[in-house]
């Protein structure tokens, strides 16, 4: 445990011996050697088309957590819905979700990365179309829930297609793409939510998976996966055409090949075994990173930013600003944090950002908590509403930048391939299982103390930051095979 208590696994780029060197490497020693510079470098067309597919399905995933503020009043004057029956239908989300998570690690292996974003795309369209032509609760809630399962079985498959395409250098910017699209699909979604029918935004969230269907007929399959289903001729044809057909591949697919015949030594992980002692260090890291995300409150800000944009002053907002345009701010804003977040992820790295990300998420947690206490004393009421417009976009800001899609970027990383399926769904679970936890009890929470709940929230924001200080890795500048074998102590 002492690597994993000083929040690190060995230096970034420790040079190893090869493999082909004299005096007896080991497995592990075998499995840090550096892909070629050429390797590293290449940036092909393929492989940002690749990229942008799978982040389609992202983007689905954004439209369909931003969709619940905006859409909600127009459902109930059109299905005659209460408050309530509206809260119980977008619950599904969650609930599919669940579901959701635990086909996908295994569904990833079985049939391969595209296969899976291909399954998570039909049924977010299937989804989609039966929220937009929904004649009563029960399609809403038939939509809802085909999109939770989609989205996903999209939030664990989408960044592991990522990060085994992508040369170590660009790894962390390329999924950070994948937050980039989730951000603008909610972003879309919050924008012109107030602008067109709830039915129109449901089409309009229907468009990307319908876009990641056709593309995914166009991009290659993960290597990695390939390499581990024994499809050698495949898997050297796709990571050719992932790194340009002029480029050396050699030395990167045999430290992959090398990776697969230290794992075949090993038998293929039950989910019992994967609670053996040398996973230890990547579960607490996976489990931990994604409670502490949902715990953070970041679904249930989501899922009801305009209720608490209406509980914080009941006519006007913020010296004039309405609600809806309170929305429409934060919509915006978290676009350029996501661009900067993208640039940065690759140059100052994860656990940085991460600091800062949940730094900011206690701040804002703070500041909210505050403006509601304000709320009871006749002096400070007036402070009320502007102080929650701040606390929320300190809270877009910061959860975008950091633990909105880091905790998903290191998931995909630190698990090795022969436990990646069995840990993946867990992780997913546990993911979306707080999620479903925080949106079912937020407003239960809010009802007992709108100041505690902010303030409860911010608690866990800051336990975050000891987390990630202590805990969580450096995975910057390294090879999926380096990070597996340091944090999962193969013998």
């Amino acid at each position: 445990m002492e690597g994993l208590l000083t929040g690190r696994f060995g230096p970034p780029n420790e040079t190893k011996r090869s493999s082909n060197g004299a005096g007896g490497d080991s497995p592990t020693d075998n499995l840090n050697m550096a892909p070629s510079a050429a390797a590293d470098s290449s940036l092909t067309p393929v492989l940002v088309f690749s990229t942008f597919v799978a982040v389609c399905g992202s983007f689905c995933y954004g439209c369909s957590i931003g969709y619940t503020s905006p859409a909600e009043k127009g459902i109930m004057e059109n299905l005659g819905l209460s408050v309530q029956g509206v809260i119980f239908c977008f619950r599904f989300n969650t609930i599919g979700g669940m579901v959701g998570a635990i086909l996908s690690g295994k569904m990833a292996d079985l049939i391969g990365r595209k296969r899976t974003m291909w399954f998570s795309a039909v049924f977010g369209t299937a989804g989609w179309l039966s929220i937009a032509f929904a004649k009563n609760a029960l399609w809403l809630d038939i939509g809802r829930l085909s999109i939770g399962i989609g989205v996903a079985v999209t939030c664990y498959v989408v960044p592991v297609y990522i990060a085994e395409i992508t040369p170590k250098s660009h790894r962390g910017s390329f999924a950070s793409a994948n937050q980039l699209m989730g951000t603008s699909g909610f972003c879309l979604i919050f924008f012109i939510g107030t602008i067109i029918s709830w039915r129109t935004l449901a089409l309009i969230g229907a468009i990307s998976c319908v876009i990641q269907i056709i593309g995914l007929f166009f991009i290659p399959e993960s290597p990695r996966w390939l390499a581990k289903s024994g499809r050698e001729k495949e898997f050297e044809a796709s990571l050719k055409r992932l790194r340009g057909k002029d480029s050396d591949i050699s030395e990167e697919a045999s430290d992959i090949r090398v990776y697969m015949e230290t794992l075949e030594q090993q038998t293929e992980a039950s989910f019992l075994e994967l609670f053996q002692r040398r996973y230890a260090d990547a579960l607490i890291i996976g489990v931990g990173l994604m409670l502490l995300q949902q715990l953070g409150g970041s679904s249930g800000m989501a899922y009801y930013t305009g209720s608490i944009f209406e509980d914080a002053g009941e006519v006007s907002f913020a010296t004039g600003i309405s609600g809806n345009l309170g929305l429409q701010v934060l919509a915006v804003v978290q676009i350029p944090v996501s661009i900067l977040s993208l640039f940065l992820m690759d140059r100052s790295g994860r656990r940085p950002l991460l600091l800062v990300s949940a730094s900011g998420m206690c701040l804002a947690g703070f500041l909210q908590g505050l403006a509601f206490c304000f709320k009871e004393l006749p002096n400070l009421k007036e402070l009320t509403p502007s102080l929650v417009l701040t606390g929320a976009m300190i809270c877009s800001v910061a959860n975008t930048v950091g633990l909105a899609g880091i905790p998903w970027i290191i998931m995909s990383e630190i698990f090795p391939i022969n436990v990646k399926a069995q840990a993946g769904s867990l992780v997913t679970l546990v993911n979306w299982s707080t999620a479903w936890l925080i949106t079912y009890t937020f407003n239960f929470l809010m009802e007992w103390s709108s100041a505690g709940t902010f303030f409860f929230f911010s608690g866990i924001a800051g336990l975050t930051v000891v987390f990630a200080a202590v805990l969580v890795p450096e995975t910057k500048g390294r090879t999926l095979e380096e990070i597996q074998a340091s944090i999962a102590h193969f013998l």
